[in-house]
């Protein structure tokens, strides 16, 4: 059972996270990583969007590691449809936890802008 607009309102949401949450939450079905620390994400509703995680990669911060392009070109989908990254490819990062950087799903849909298509 979905709750309603104003049952997420009265937990502090601000309008437009309280209508993405009375909706439904999306899935990220895929990701391309774009030279420009962008990320093209598809959703399970057929809607693609663009996601900028420049803004996150600051020194002594989890996302200081994405700074490196080879490793944010290896970003991925997980189990909980989250986009991560594993820090070294060759480490198992469902047993060595602190291996993986990983960004929600929610944050990604509701942080990013929707990509229009241009079709002629």
């Amino acid at each position: 059972m979905k709750n309603s607009i104003d049952f997420y309102l009265s937990k502090g949401l601000d309008q437009r996270t309280a209508e993405y949450f009375s909706s439904g939450r999306r899935k990220i079905l895929n990701v391309i990583p774009n030279d420009d620390y962008t990320l093209t994400l598809e959703f399970d509703n057929g809607e693609r969007r663009l996601y900028n995680v420049a803004p996150l990669i600051q020194k002594n911060t989890v996302f200081e590691a994405l700074s490196d392009k080879e490793l944010f070109s290896r970003a991925y989908i997980d189990e909980q449809h989250a986009v991560a990254w594993d820090i070294d490819p060759s480490v198992d990062s469902n047993l060595i936890w602190n291996n993986k950087i990983d960004l929600c799903p929610d944050s990604c849909y509701l942080d990013s802008v929707s990509i229009v298509s241009t079709s002629v």
